[in-house]
């Protein structure tokens, strides 16, 4: 726990990510005056730095044994957004200063680089002036920079078919998978202890398909995704159960996506693939991660390779023509000749889309605990193996076409996806940019509205399965309330 003591409280999400993005081992809390802490740990701490926030000149000093201290002339107004961008390059050269090392993002924060790049480009900016705002603004790297307006670029294309004003997409969650990776954050459940329940979570599914499709009779339906957790955790009997639910309640005629996220090996059968292929699913996930078996065995995907490679061939035999996979960079232990030898093994595959992940360190995964126990060096991503799994995508005939960054993220790279044309996986695009409303059903969804004035609204339902089953009355009223 490293305490950083100021006199103000401001921009303290900004300090503590870019913080995490140097140090990723620390776990920084800012100390003000008027905090609301009463973990005695950091009110009684010593601190590793500290900000002084004056009228006329910010300082910054280390106190991890370097004691430098760094000074900072504001030219622009405090509690404007040029006062906040220059002090975030302020301190982002302090920390390449003090560590010396300089981040591929800059001392960008959000996890939508892209977005900058669409809106300016869309404001009628030039690619040149685009660019030179994200490197001189942000301090992004020239290739960052290039990759940003690559994909931005594209996307504007992809989503140049949607209905932004009468459209919307749709996402479905099933909260179930075979068991819980080690790295995972996400609300599942596993499916062997919830067996008896399915049915009860699918009737509570059911009643809110039948009521927001209500709500939505007058819009377009651009894009459907079906997630979790594993969707494929369910039997097959299920999924046609569910399928045949929404197929029932919403207008599938303008559909241009329909993607059932299949994901583990270990739940993927001859019999589910043949319902998704006969209720029009259009795109579909195998996801490796990795395809190291040690690495596997370890991350608690209990699959082997060879189930992954057979997976994959029966959804190619079912009819599919468009399937991701997906790989994760900076899994524990694992080199540039594992992630060499996972994007050759996917290689002679080919699939139709390749999505490269940056690991990154949930507070709420068990990863979390093993880093405690085993330290942060035991893994981690470079720019090297970024480059490894950029030139396998390539080789397949796929150009990047969407792209976001989470916190805490492994070597503070992105997740990128890789598709041949034709086979862009438009809701990815559409989640991160926020260009059209996402009605989300199932527990631990988040609707979110996209409004003609910009304005953007959430409603969440509750994670919990039973909360969820219990309470499906107010998660059909949070949504009625919202659209």
């Amino acid at each position: 726990m490293e305490i950083i003591k100021s006199n103000k409280t401001q921009f303290e999400y900004d300090i503590q990510a870019l913080l995490k993005s140097f140090y990723p081992e620390w776990e920084p809390h800012m100390l003000a005056p008027d905090s609301q802490i009463r973990d005695r740990r950091i009110l009684e701490g010593e601190p590793v730095m500290e900000l002084n926030f004056g009228e006329s000149e910010v300082t910054l000093e280390m106190l991890n044994g370097l004691h430098n201290i760094h000074y900072w002339k504001p030219e622009e107004e405090a509690g404007t957004a040029e006062y906040k961008n220059a002090f975030k390059r302020f301190f982002y050269v302090c920390l390449c200063k003090e560590t010396g090392i300089t981040l591929p993002w800059g001392n960008l924060t959000g996890i939508r680089p892209t977005k900058i790049v669409m809106t300016m480009l869309e404001q009628g900016k030039s690619e040149e002036e685009t660019a030179a705002f994200l490197r001189e603004m942000h301090l992004v790297s020239e290739e960052k920079a290039a990759l940003g307006m690559e994909i931005a670029k594209r996307e504007m294309k992809i989503l140049s078919a949607l209905h932004y004003e009468n459209g919307y997409s749709l996402y479905i969650g099933i909260p179930f998978c075979p068991t819980t990776c080690l790295y995972c954050s996400f609300t599942s459940y596993p499916i062997s202890a919830w067996k008896k329940r399915v049915g009860e979570y699918l009737t509570a599914l059911e009643r809110e398909i039948e009521e927001t499709a209500a709500l939505c009779r007058d819009k377009i339906l651009d894009t459907v995704y079906i997630g979790g957790g594993t969707p494929t955790s369910l039997s097959a009997e299920e999924l046609e159960r569910l399928l045949r639910k929404l197929k029932g309640a919403f207008d599938f005629s303008m559909v241009q996506e329909f993607t059932v996220e299949a994901g583990r090996a270990d739940s993927i059968t001859e019999d589910k693939l043949r319902v998704l292929y006969e209720y029009g699913v259009t795109r579909i996930s195998v996801n490796p991660q990795t395809m190291k078996q040690e690495t596997l065995d370890l991350i608690g995907r209990r699959h082997t390779v060879e189930q992954v490679e057979t997976a994959f061939r029966l959804a190619r035999r079912a009819g599919f023509d468009n399937i991701n996979m997906d790989m994760i960079l900076g899994l524990p232990g694992e080199t540039a000749a594992d992630v060499t030898q996972t994007v050759e093994a996917i290689k002679a595959l080919c699939p139709d889309e390749l999505t490269v992940h940056s690991l990154a360190v949930k507070r709420a995964s068990r990863l979390s605990k093993w880093i405690e126990e085993n330290g942060v060096t035991a893994y981690n991503n470079t720019a090297k193996t970024m480059e490894i799994a950029a030139r396998g995508a390539a080789d397949m005939g796929m150009a990047p076409y969407y792209l976001y960054r989470q916190k805490n993220m492994s070597g503070n790279f992105e997740n990128v996806g890789y598709a041949k044309e034709g086979k862009y996986g438009i809701y990815n695009i559409l989640i991160n940019e926020e260009k059209q409303t996402i009605l989300a059903l199932g527990a631990g969804s988040i609707t979110k509205g996209v409004f003609p004035d910009n304005r953007i609204e959430r409603c969440e339902n509750v994670k919990d399965v039973a909360q969820y089953i219990e309470r499906i009355d107010e998660m059909i009223e949070r949504k009625r309330q919202l659209l």
